[in-house]
């Protein structure tokens, strides 16, 4: 039974305000195949973890994690010209409609205390521009320039967080304290991309029709699009792949999201896929091991309390551990720990996005904060964890009664 973040985990780096934005502009990050007489080697950022958790690692890795852009300014400026769009039509209110979240930390308290006043206009593109200049908000870097008083966004990147952190709407919805690790399912990438005025409107069509919560981090390899939920970030210290078909550890979809997809100046290789991009100075590879080891250290949030019933969950344990324990094995939850994938028709899963991959194939999902990050299953298909009981149920026919299955899903959300 994959759920958690989809059948596999796309996990992070993985993605942002572009961190995910896989835009197709031109050529301007193009994937290079690799020379036809270049050995096969391993694919980047695919070596064993080996995390240092000293304080300062953790602290470097953070600032990762909330802050580097990898220098993708580049791209997301000086192609993108999304620093335009932001300074002449993105109002706070427009930004938090689309799904970007502010960081109440970082707000002085007086201008905390006049945005509850009323007394800030959230509707003025230019407070945008302020709160950028605050570094509030959660996954965009800004810099600015002001000239003669008045304060102009010169250059704009996306950092991890955007899509992997949100916040806890303690100030207000969309503005609160960090989560790291808690999958954005409010951002809505494909909007945010479509407002670029680099972009055709072909292209505007295929990001639009993304939806909140979702990002396809092939489109600017293949030209397809099958997007995908974007999976949590957290729980991942003892998962051998972090991505729904098991390319690689995490350390590698951080180099491949970084590279290709946030546009950041490094290099990634995977001649399985037939990738080879060179980039100098390298402002990726050096930071993979501090990232790595910060989102090691992030947990998964326990259930709340009350927020599933404990005998019935009790029950559906029991149910698990005769019908899921095969797939969903160990500590994790997932047998892809040891090396297991599974054909789309093994679980009754669309194949579309399987097939663009090296795998070919979906690794068992493991399970973890299920209670927090709906929809499940790779493409979002399952919009409930009663749908994702109920899909398991017809398609390998456990014959499971309505009571079990309820037990069951109790279980689910306990993890």
């Amino acid at each position: 039974m994959s759920t958690g973040s989809g059948r596999s985990d796309a996990s992070c780096l993985i993605h942002n305000f572009g961190a995910v934005l896989i835009l197709v502009i031109g050529a301007a990050c193009s994937t290079q195949p690799a020379p036809g007489n270049a050995p096969l080697g391993s694919p980047t950022g695919a070596g064993a973890a080996s995390d240092d958790l000293s304080p300062q690692t953790l602290a470097a890795g953070r600032d990762v994690f909330r802050f580097d852009t990898f220098g993708d300014e580049q791209f997301w400026t000086d192609t993108a010209r999304m620093h335009e769009v932001v300074q002449k039509s993105v109002s706070p209110a427009k930004a938090l409609s689309v799904g970007l979240k502010v960081d109440a930390d970082a707000i002085p308290a007086d201008v905390a205390a006049a945005i509850k006043a009323g007394k800030v206009d959230l509707n003025d593109p230019a407070t945008t521009v302020t709160l950028l200049k605050l570094n509030a908000v959660v996954g965009l870097r800004g810099v600015i320039s002001t000239v003669n008083g008045k304060d102009n966004l010169t250059r704009l990147g996306i950092t991890c967080a955007l899509c992997h952190s949100t916040v806890d709407d303690s100030f207000s919805k969309g503005i609160g304290h960090r989560k790291d690790g808690w999958p954005n399912r409010d951002l809505n990438v494909g909007a945010i991309i479509a407002l670029s005025p680099a972009i055709t409107p072909a292209q505007k069509a295929v990001y639009n029709s993304w939806g909140p919560g979702k990002y396809d981090p092939r489109f600017n390899i293949d030209g397809k699009s099958t997007p995908l939920v974007l999976p949590p970030a957290y729980g991942l210290a003892h998962v051998a792949n972090e991505t729904y078909t098991a390319e690689g550890p995490i350390s590698y979809w951080n180099a491949y999201v970084a590279v290709t997809q946030m546009h950041g100046h490094g290099s990634f290789s995977d001649p399985r896929l037939g990738i080879n991009i060179r980039q100098t100075p390298d402002m990726v590879g050096p930071k993979l091991a501090s990232l790595r080891a910060y989102q090691h250290s992030i947990e998964a949030p326990p259930a709340p309390g009350g927020s599933f019933d404990s005998d019935a969950s009790l029950r559906g344990r029991v149910v698990f551990n005769q019908n899921c324990i095969t797939c969903h094995v160990g500590a994790n939850n997932t047998d892809n720990n040891s090396g297991v994938l599974h054909t789309p028709s093994e679980t009754g899963q669309d194949a579309a996005y399987a097939l663009r991959t090296a795998n070919k194939a979906y690794r068992t999902t493991p399970l973890r904060g299920l209670w927090q990050h709906a929809p499940y299953f790779h493409d979002g298909s399952a919009a409930t964890l009663e749908e994702v009981v109920a899909h398991y149920n017809n398609f390998r026919r456990l014959n499971l009664s309505v009571a079990q299955q309820r037990d069951l899903v109790q279980y689910l959300k306990s993890l």
